[in-house]
């Protein structure tokens, strides 16, 4: 059973992780008019794998264009989105051992395993630092049940700032909600965020106070709590200084938040809110873990009975359980995307400098050697990447040198990323990024 110190000390480490040292001495939106080409980036992670079958039209084997395709009906909610789509497949991830996922190592793309820590920061903490700089550099949101969501509000599989530095997925929007725009609420919402706001306050101050007491076994632990504390308290006090802007951002709290007939309420009602922060500048890279790295998740809202680690047993083509799973993500992205394409930025839209990755936490299937990895990119970054098209690998490229490409594009370029010589001696044939990915 969840008690009242474990919560407060997960809530407070895990925005602590979050946060890091990264948060800005003086508070930062997003710089949408700079003309660079890339001002944010994020990853939407399915779990239990990603079949190819899937998402590459009929009778497509070779590189070329989607154009003349009709996308298969698991992705056919992008359809019209077909010119800003380049599906990749024959990227492998071997080295990450992901059989019921790779945790970690998906976006590491380094060994991961359930329980295993971070070996390293993930690719998509690593762009967010890279990118403009934001009051909350790093947003990560977890679907999963409504029960898991209740009782762990917080979880950290899929991102991490460095070795044994976990990022934590926000789960309930309510907390979400009350931590991005509680100090713009009224009523109810207001009367929770200041409640919090003083509890936080006061355990920050006791923290400091009684810090000199601790064993010094205990002493680093000790200090990502008081560290957690500050920075949510930093963040709150940041994020009233720019209330006025934020007002135009926040969505509407409706009957979702507080009594969600189906998890996807609360799914639909996070993505709200991570679509929010993109657009209102609070952060520039945005995770969803759909299943939250791990094996569980649930769909009740979407007519599917079954749930958790059953789920990755069935054979996903042809499926209607997984066509409905696959449908319903790929509706979140095309709302990703058009509500980016509303927002003006430069001589754009939103959508002009934004890249979305859609890939699995988990390779091609639940239970994988992880010799194929599937990837789906959605924008073209003002020209940099190719779309419209598909790719196919000859599987001797690991995961890593995608990520090397994003960095390359954010102009970051590095010849490996997290994988050393050794390592790639046996799991990659290749050095930097891929350029067929890019114009």
């Amino acid at each position: 059973m969840l008690n009242r110190r474990k919560i407060l000390q997960g809530f407070a480490t895990g925005i602590g992780a979050t946060l890091g040292s990264t948060l800005s001495h003086q508070p930062v939106l997003a710089n949408t008019g700079s003309g660079t080409s890339f001002n944010r980036i994020i990853f939407f992670m399915q779990n239990q794998g990603f079949d190819p079958k899937t998402c590459i039209p009929t009778g497509t084997k070779n590189d070329g264009s989607l154009m003349g395709a009709k996308l298969p009906e698991p992705i056919s909610p992008l359809e019209p989105f077909k010119e800003k789509l380049h599906i990749i497949n024959g990227l492998h991830g071997s080295h990450t051992s992901p059989s019921h996922s790779a945790f970690f190592g998906a976006l590491g793309g380094y060994r991961g395993g359930d329980g295993v820590p971070p070996a390293g920061a993930t690719i998509d903490h690593v762009l967010s630092q890279a990118l403009p700089e934001t009051l909350l550099p790093h947003l990560c949101i977890g679907m999963d049940s409504i029960e898991n969501m209740r009782s762990k509000p917080t979880l950290a599989t899929l991102s991490a700032s460095g070795p044994g530095q976990p990022i934590f997925m926000h789960s309930n929007p309510n907390h979400l909600y009350q931590m991005l725009y509680g100090g713009i609420s009224s009523g109810e919402i207001r009367r929770h965020h200041e409640a919090r706001s003083k509890l936080f306050e006061k355990v920050e101050a006791l923290a400091i106070a009684k810090g000199d007491a601790i064993p010094k076994s205990e002493v680093r632990r000790y200090q990502q709590y008081v560290g957690g504390f500050r920075e949510v308290n930093d963040l709150r006090n940041r994020l009233g200084t720019v209330s006025e802007h934020l007002r135009e951002f926040a969505p509407e709290v409706d009957s979702r938040y507080s009594h969600p007939e189906f998890e996807t309420d609360w799914h639909d009602a996070l993505l709200d809110l991570g679509i929010s922060a993109l657009k209102a500048g609070i952060t520039n890279t945005l995770t969803v873990g759909s299943g939250r790295g791990e094996i569980f998740g649930a769909w009740k809202g979407l007519g599917i009975d079954q749930q958790g680690h059953n789920l990755g047993h069935m054979a996903q083509p042809g499926n209607p359980i997984w066509i409905k799973i696959r449908q319903y993500n790929c509706r979140m992205l095309a709302r990703i995307i058009e509500e980016l394409e509303n927002c003006p930025e430069g001589s754009g839209s939103m959508m002009d400098h934004t890249l979305i990755i859609y890939t699995s936490n988990n390779a091609d299937k639940q239970h994988t050697t992880g010799a194929n990895w599937p990837v789906m990119l959605l924008g073209n970054l003002g020209g940099i990447f190719r779309t419209g098209r598909f790719t196919q690998l000859d599987g001797k490229r690991p995961i890593n040198a995608l990520y090397a490409t994003l960095l390359e594009a954010a102009g970051k370029g590095c010849t490996r990323f997290n994988m050393d010589e050794k390592l790639a001696k046996k799991f990659d044939s290749g050095t930097g990024h891929l350029k067929e990915l890019l114009a």
